[in-house]
Parts: C-alpha cells; structure tokens; sequence
C-alpha cells in the first residue's frame, strides 16, 4: 500500500491539472504514488467516450452498465452497482453518467470506496481527468461532488475550470452559486444564479437561499438596442435619463 506521503503526492498533483496546470504527461510522471488510483488502461479500452464508436459503448453497457446497475439497484455482472460502474470507467474513463453513479454510490453509502469499486470515488474522477483534461463535464461533476462532500474552494476551481472549457450552462453556474454561497461570498453567489436562471434553470433553491440571506437581487433586463436617431451623438441628456427610467426587472423562473 502506498504511503501518506505518496497519496498526498497524487492529490496535489491531481489538484493542480484541477486548477488549469499542465496535463501532458502528468499521470506518466507521477511515479510510485499513482499505484493509488491504478494505471488507465487496466482493463478494455480505454476509449474516450465522447468520440468512441456506437459499437463500443453498447457492448460495455450491455452487459456493465445497465439502468438498474446506473440507478444503484443491483449489479449485473458483480455482486454490487459500483463493480459494475469499475468496469465501465476503466473502460470509458471519462464516461459522465457512470461517473455520477459512482458518485451517489459512495454519497449514498456515506463512504470514498464503494463496495465492489477499486478505487475511491475521488480517484475516478482524477483518473478520467488526466485521461481527457479537455472534457468539461468531467470538471463539472468533479466539482459537484467536492462541494457535496465539503471542500468548496477546491469545488469552485474545479467548477471555473469547467466553465472555461464549456458552452453556457445553468446547472454549472447554479452549481458555482452554491459553492460561493456556502463560502459566505454572497455577491459572486447571486452573480451565478442569477445567470443560472437567466439559462434556465428550473430549481428554485439557491434564489431562496440568497433570499433568506437577505442578498437576493432580480436581474434587471438589459436595455434595448439604441436606434439611429438615439444613438446620434447629439442626443438630449434626458434620453439617457428615459432610457435608465425604462429598465426593470427580469421575470426568474
């Protein structure tokens, strides 16, 4: 078994492709202190499975990743969910809902290890991020999780990181308003839901919170795009006034 000061060595390094440091090579680098999340291809695969043909998927999730084995009800080659979820991931390292199910695995059971899991819920994600430190969602999960189990300032870099490498998403910036709500940094909070709902986003819950705070703001809705005449530099003072007089408030959902 690996060392403290080993498993230290993995988790700082695993941090710092975290927060946006160099992936290249990292897991090769890592020497004695990676035997604690394995080696990435130590079972079939490893295939990406953002770009991994039809055929491969189904024949991992025919007969590993079935809805009763995602859903935690029972195992379909193993005597538990998570043996199966193990054998999915160490085929699709980066596979997001097999991810988010070994994550409620360990959530559910109130443990880091799952049983029937190898390796920690931590090392999954770890793993499918050197593997692919491009995927977004992998980000995105990973910082669900740590805000889940309480480390909020590493969820937030782990959240920013996801959002540098995605598209505008709600329940990303939801999920960063969480995590700066429960670092008591209310202005960045309200920032994020308030572009959560703007997205979308259809849970009350944090808008409530912020409410409860007393920090809760509406949007207002941005101002409509000037016409010729107004935008002509010889316009009235008053048209400015008029302009900020008509702005009002944008309708959360």
């Amino acid at each position: 078994m690996a060392s403290r000061s080993l498993r230290k060595h993995w988790m700082v390094a695993a941090l710092a492709v975290v927060v946006g440091g160099p992936a290249h090579g990292f897991y090769a680098s890592m020497g004695p202190g990676k035997a604690d999340c394995g080696e990435i291809g130590d079972g079939y695969g490893p295939f990406d499975y953002r770009t991994a043909p039809m055929t491969e998927r189904k024949l991992v999730e025919g007969a590993h990743f079935t809805p009763q084995v995602e859903n935690l009800i029972r195992g379909q080659t193993s005597g538990t969910p998570a043996g199966d979820i193990d054998y999915t991931l160490r085929a699709f390292p980066n596979h997001h809902r097999a991810l988010l199910s070994m994550m409620n695995a360990g959530l559910k059971a109130k443990t880091d290890k799952p049983r029937g899991s190898r390796y920690t819920v931590q090392c999954w994600f770890e793993r499918a991020i050197v593997f692919r430190p491009d995927d977004g969602r992998v980000y995105m999960l990973f910082g669900i999780y740590l805000l889940r189990t309480g480390s909020h300032e590493t969820a937030v870099r782990a959240l920013t990181r996801a959002q540098e490498l995605s598209e505008e998403d709600a329940n990303l910036e939801y999920n960063l308003g969480l995590a700066y709500f429960s670092m008591k940094d209310y202005d960045k909070a309200l920032h994020h839901a308030q572009e959560a709902y703007r997205l979308g986003f259809p849970l009350p819950g944090l808008r409530d919170m912020l409410k409860r705070a007393g920090k809760w703001q509406d949007q207002p809705t941005r101002a409509p795009a000037p016409t010729s005449s107004e935008s002509s530099p010889s316009a009235s003072p008053g048209s400015t006034a008029s302009t900020e007089s008509s702005l009002g408030t944008a309708t959360t959902k």
